[in-house]
């Protein structure tokens, strides 16, 4: 590499004109953000200059990203540059998610009554405990969202499926709130309720009844008209008020009463038929 040196500004007021001592050759170097950098002795603002040029995003907007909840490996893929680059703006705001994050887990769930008086690190630490399963694996991160809220983000893996739950966190006094924003958030809040399982019943196809096969010539006969007889009340008579009662029937006596034998015509005999004479029979 060959050294130059400095002759002076070139008439143009924006380049430098530079020499090469051993063959006198000249050359002109632009007087640019870059140069000013190398003259202070600026390496961070080197740094951030290539960053520009490469990616054509300025070191705001890469934090802007990385405060809104992308990665690292994702921006610099994106951009196309490298993530050492990436992350020399957005370690800081690494920092800051991770800082969120750790607050949060004091904040207090609101519930439909009130914050709880738990904060949220208790009340998730108890329904993993409820269901059994490990809270150590769980990992909180945290990010901006739309509007400037901070969202809190908690993952954990249940067997083969992966989980997720996100509050929005309030800062305030006391750790302040958060305030759940999906299922997966509000079923933490209230691990001892579960839905009840719903009632599988079998399909049965209802058979249909066979229908008569009716003749088309056939007419139902009239209902007979019902017949309205007429009934005549007679008028009971009118007890005579100055009758006199009658009195009841003596009985008979008893040899009345008795039944009298039958007596019989006397029929003659065969004898007085024909002599026509009538004999006497007792």
């Amino acid at each position: 590499m060959r050294a130059l040196r400095v002759i002076g500004l070139h008439e143009d007021g924006t380049s430098i004109v530079c020499e090469d001592p051993e063959r006198g050759e000249k050359f002109l170097l632009p007087a640019d953000e870059r140069l000013r950098a190398a003259a202070r002795g600026d390496i961070t603002r080197l740094g951030q200059i290539q960053i520009e040029l490469e990616s054509q995003m300025r070191p705001r907007e890469i934090q802007a990203r990385i405060r809104a909840g992308e990665t690292v490996a994702h921006l610099a893929a994106s951009a196309g540059i490298p993530e050492a680059r990436v992350e020399r703006y957005a370690y800081p705001v690494l920092l800051e998610r991770s800082r969120t994050a750790e607050l949060a887990q004091d904040a207090h769930p609101v519930r439909e009554d009130g914050p709880d008086v738990r904060t949220l690190d208790e009340v998730v630490a108890y329904a993993f405990g409820v269901r059994g399963q490990d809270y150590s694996t769980a990992a909180w991160d945290a990010w901006r969202g739309e509007g400037g809220k901070w969202i809190i983000d908690l993952r954990w893996q249940t067997g083969r499926s992966d989980n997720s739950a996100h509050w929005s966190f309030s800062p305030g006094a006391h750790g302040g709130t958060v305030t759940a924003l999906d299922d997966n958030a509000a079923d933490l809040h209230e691990p001892e309720i579960r839905r009840s399982p719903r009632t599988l019943r079998p399909v049965v196809e209802e058979q249909e009844a066979p229908q008569a096969t009716l003749d088309p010539s056939w007419e139902p006969e009239p209902e007979p008209e019902p017949s309205e007889a007429t009934v005549i009340e007679a008028p009971l008579p009118a007890p005579d008020e100055n009758a006199e009662p009658e009195a009841p029937a003596e009985e008979a006596p008893a040899a009345q009463r008795r039944k009298t034998k039958k007596t019989h015509p006397a029929v003659p005999a065969w004898e007085d038929v024909l002599l026509g004479v009538r004999s006497q029979r007792g």
